[in-house]
């Protein structure tokens, strides 16, 4: 599973004219399922999610708490596209994309998995032409692999 993972001071998600989900300060997350995901791979990125220390500390320094530490909320956007491959050609390859059916299998253990956790989720639409809309915080970007992490 990959993530693009952004914090942000808020961040909203349109299908059409409707805002599909929408939060305040927190964590943006694009997440890409790959055909080799399994359960292990959901887990590992639901705790980096919900514990990577992206926010400042009491002092407004650093990178010192967690979105569950600042009582932020997460927007999960089903992103299949991170696993676009662009080393061969100028068109994308997404041969190690996962197929629909298991993508939204393993996206939606994801957004389980953070509910059960206890933090706020929201999240966009499976498959639909979505329109992001965020204001990051920082800006701060970072990527998880869980592949990188076994």
């Amino acid at each position: 599973m990959r993530l693009v993972i952004q914090r942000v001071s808020e961040a909203r998600v349109r299908v059409g004219d409707r805002v599909i989900g929408e939060i305040g300060r927190g964590l943006l997350v694009f997440a890409g399922v790959s055909h080799d995901d399994a359960a292990a791979d959901v887990s590992y990125s639901a705790g980096k999610i919900g514990d990577l220390r992206l926010f400042a500390g009491e002092d407004g320094k650093g990178f010192e708490r967690s979105v569950r530490q600042v009582g932020g909320s997460v927007l999960v956007v089903s992103q299949f596209t991170l696993y676009g491959d662009v080393r061969k050609g100028r068109r994308p390859a997404f041969n190690a994309a996962a197929t629909p059916l298991p993508a939204r299998q393993r996206y939606d253990e994801l957004v389980t998995e953070l509910r059960a956790s206890g933090l706020r989720v929201e999240t966009g639409e499976f498959q639909a032409t979505m329109h992001v809309e965020s204001i990051n915080d920082g800006p701060v970007t970072v990527l998880v692999d869980s592949a990188r992490s076994f």
